[in-house]
């Protein structure tokens, strides 16, 4: 059975840096592109970032370049840093996985496997 587990959220304050995990058990990571996508209370879950399961990274090019996704298959994990945070980037933020790659890497519904969340929080 495949699980994917978030953690690295916390409370934090505008302008400091986070860095999230994704830890995958059941599979081996290196077979899956992982994506992160948020959602803000009473906003729809978006996009973040992604990286493809042949290390081709995307991510939602609105931010400023402050989030990047790298993989560490060997320790089965995949990680998503953001820089310079801001109030607006509160949010639980999830990681799934997923056989595609691409554009397909863009909508949540292409994703099979996701994470419970983990909550950041930045105060002003």
């Amino acid at each position: 059975q495949v699980q994917l587990v978030e953690s690295g959220g916390g409370l934090v304050q505008a302008g400091e840096s986070l860095r999230l995990s994704c830890a995958m058990s059941g599979q081996n990571i290196r077979s899956y592109s992982v994506g992160w996508f948020r959602q803000a209370p009473g906003k729809e879950r978006g996009f973040v970032a992604a990286i493809s399961w042949t290390g081709s990274a995307i991510s939602d090019d609105s931010e400023e370049g402050r989030f990047s996704v790298s993989r560490d298959n060997a320790r089965n994990t995949v990680y998503l840093q953001i820089n310079t945070l801001k109030p607006e980037d509160t949010a639980v933020y999830y990681c799934a996985a997923t056989d595609r790659t691409g554009i397909h890497l863009l909508s949540a519904p292409n994703y099979k496997y996701w994470g419970q969340g983990t909550q950041v929080t930045v105060s002003s």
